[in-house]
C-alpha cells in the first residue's frame, strides 16, 4: 500500500512538472533530447520530465521596432536622415527559435541596412512624394531577408525626411516660382478669353449700330443712377435716341 501511494505521488509529481500553460499570443518550443519535436500551446501542453525542455517561449504578436538612417546618401546624393518604424510578427515559431541566436537583434539590424539600401537607390523627388511605394518596397525587402527566421515585416510606415537646410530653401524657392508661373498662365488665359469676348462684342455693335446705342445709354444709366447727376448727351445721340427708342417701342410690340 504505500508503494502504491508512492508510486501515485511520483506520477503526480510528475504530471504537475508536465503541464505547461502558454497564453493565447505564446508558442512554446519542445525539444526532445536536443532535437526539434513539437510547438505546443496556446493553453495546455505537456513537456516530459528530463527527456523534453520548453527552450523558447515565442510572442507571436505584432510588434515594432524603430530604425534610423542619418545623413544617408540618395540616389541623387542628397545626404538626408530618415526615421521609419517596422511592425513584424514571428509567422513560424519554429524558425525563429531554430534558425537564429535572437530574431529580436536580427530583425532590428537587417531593418536597419535595408532602410539605407532603399534611401541609396531612390531619388530624393520619389522618396518625398511617393511614401507608399517606399514603404512597400522596404517592406518585401525586409521581409525577403527575414522569412528564414520565421519572422515576416507586416508594415513599414516612415515618419519623417529631414533633408538640409539649404535646400529646404531652394526647394521652398522653387515652389514658390512654380505658384507663380501658373498664376501667371491662368492671368493671361483669363486675359486672352476676355479679349475674345471683347472682339466678338465689338463685332456684333460694328454689324448692327441699334445695339451700340442701347449699350451706350445703358452705361450712362448704369454709371448715374445713384448720383442723381444730369446727363448731357450727345448731339449725335440725342438725335438718334428717338429713332432707337422707336425701334425699341416697335420691337416691344
Amino acid at each position: 500500500m504505500v508503494l502504491l501511494l508512492v508510486v501515485i505521488a511520483i506520477v503526480a509529481i510528475i504530471l504537475l512538472r508536465s503541464i505547461r500553460i502558454a497564453k493565447e499570443w505564446q508558442r512554446a518550443v519542445i525539444l526532445r533530447l536536443g532535437r526539434f519535436q513539437r510547438i505546443g500551446g496556446p493553453g495546455l501542453y505537456l513537456v516530459l520530465p528530463l527527456i523534453e525542455q520548453a527552450t523558447a517561449v515565442i510572442d507571436t504578436r505584432v510588434q515594432t521596432t524603430s530604425i534610423t538612417a542619418e545623413q544617408a546618401l540618395t540616389r541623387d546624393t542628397v545626404a538626408v536622415g530618415v526615421d521609419a518604424i517596422v511592425f513584424w510578427q514571428v509567422s513560424d515559431a519554429r524558425a525563429a527559435a531554430v534558425n537564429i541566436a535572437n530574431y529580436r537583434e536580427a530583425i532590428e539590424r537587417v531593418a536597419q541596412t535595408t532602410l539605407r539600401e532603399m534611401i541609396g537607390a531612390t531619388e530624393l523627388s520619389r522618396l518625398l512624394s511617393d511614401r507608399q511605394t517606399a514603404d512597400e518596397k522596404l517592406r518585401q525587402s525586409i521581409t525577403s531577408k527575414t522569412q528564414t527566421w520565421g519572422v515576416t515585416a507586416t508594415s513599414v510606415e516612415i515618419r519623417d525626411v529631414a533633408i538640409p537646410k539649404e535646400l529646404q530653401d531652394a526647394m521652398s524657392r522653387q515652389a514658390q516660382a512654380e505658384r507663380e508661373k501658373d498664376a501667371r498662365v491662368t492671368l493671361a488665359s483669363a486675359e486672352q478669353e476676355i479679349a475674345r469676348q471683347v472682339l466678338a462684342a465689338a463685332e456684333l455693335y460694328a454689324s448692327n449700330p441699334t445695339a451700340l446705342r442701347l449699350r451706350q445709354m445703358n452705361l450712362l444709366y448704369e454709371m448715374n443712377k445713384e448720383r442723381g447727376t444730369t446727363v448731357l448727351i450727345p448731339t449725335d445721340m440725342a438725335a438718334s435716341l428717338g429713332s432707337v427708342l422707336a425701334v425699341a417701342k416697335a420691337s416691344g410690340t
